[in-house]
């Protein structure tokens, strides 16, 4: 992993963070990572740490007892320096889910530092998304590029559906390089690797697919992976518009899954990107996928007088 910060994990840790998951996937574990409303309910009801189970340890984050894990998997863990001490207890500090066909790792429920790496239902709808979405009109993609990367699923997906093609996971969170890395090498795909970026400020060139599932929430700490900055979460969002209007190649498409503060009627985000979009003579699709997330953010003042935040996919493409 080349980046231009601080490493996250030592190279000795990275090859034991593999074999924790390896070790995993051989041993069929499972888990689909809900909301945090719903994990803090699940974690509400009574457990037993010294019966803890793989999905209580790497699902759920639950406290767990060293006889409740089989030596292979604490040794890994320790080596890779992903358990802590908690309350006489150990507890993981990363997650791992499955999603189409992949096992990737992400930080450990609650998701409160600064450079924790997200994972949950709209990692599962972009996903969905992009697997249904056609291919830009420009063949062969030789050049993809995943904007605020995360665990890198959106790299491995794409890597896989388009083997032919380039494909670079980017973000500024060094922490989700880290586990991008990993979950790429662990996934195998050889055409995808990682890049610090903020944007794309940091590549060259143009690029035949830009995809991106950027925060899109107003987070009063301003975490990374949750901020969207801007009217009512959607800055970031609207800079990923303009800097596909501003790299796309002939023919290349950009695939954006954010979400959308509605009030009245309006989507805001939606008149701001389709003026840039049209003034630049990109074609454009915009689809509501799921209506109603986060609905609790209704309930903080940032979203005083806002009736839902919706789930949107925007495809733009240059034409060839």
């Amino acid at each position: 992993m080349t980046t231009n910060e601080t490493v996250i994990l030592t190279l000795a840790q990275q090859q034991a963070m593999l074999a924790l998951g390896a070790a995993l996937r051989a041993r069929k574990y499972r888990f689909t990572t809900v909301t945090p409303a719903t994990q803090a309910r699940v974690l509400d009801r009574p457990a037993q740490p010294d019966a803890a189970s793989l999905r209580d340890i790497f699902g759920w984050s639950r406290p767990f007892t060293a006889e409740a894990i089989d030596a292979e998997l604490l040794a890994c863990m320790r080596a890779a320096g992903v358990v802590e001490e908690y309350d006489g207890l150990l507890r993981s500090t990363v997650r791992m889910s499955t999603l189409a066909g992949e096992w990737l790792f992400h930080s450990a429920y609650p998701t409160m530092q600064e450079d924790s790496v997200f994972f949950g239902p709209d990692t599962c709808r972009f996903v969905r998304a992009m697997e249904q979405t056609m291919a830009p009109v420009r063949d062969p993609l030789r050049r993809i590029v995943d904007i605020g990367c995360g665990s890198g699923v959106a790299a491995i997906t794409l890597a896989r559906r388009f083997p032919q093609s380039e494909v670079l996971a980017v973000d500024i969170n060094e922490r989700a390089l880290a586990l991008a890395e990993v979950n790429i090498r662990l996934a195998g795909v050889e055409n995808a690797s990682t890049r610090h970026s903020c944007l794309l400020n940091q590549l060259d060139g143009v690029f035949d697919l830009i995809v991106a599932n950027p925060p899109y929430l107003l987070d009063p700490s301003e975490r990374a992976y949750r901020h969207g900055g801007g009217e009512l979460g959607a800055g970031l969002s609207l800079q990923i518009v303009q800097a596909a209007i501003n790299r796309l190649a002939s023919g290349g498409s950009l695939w954006l899954y954010t979400g959308v503060a509605i009030s009245d009627g309006d989507d805001p985000f939606l008149r701001q990107a389709t003026a840039l979009l049209d003034e630049a003579g990109l074609l454009w699709s915009y689809e509501e996928i799921d209506p109603d997330v986060f609905g609790e953010e209704l309930e903080t003042p940032a979203y005083a007088g806002i009736d839902r935040i919706a789930a949107v996919w925007l495809v733009a493409s240059r034409e060839a």
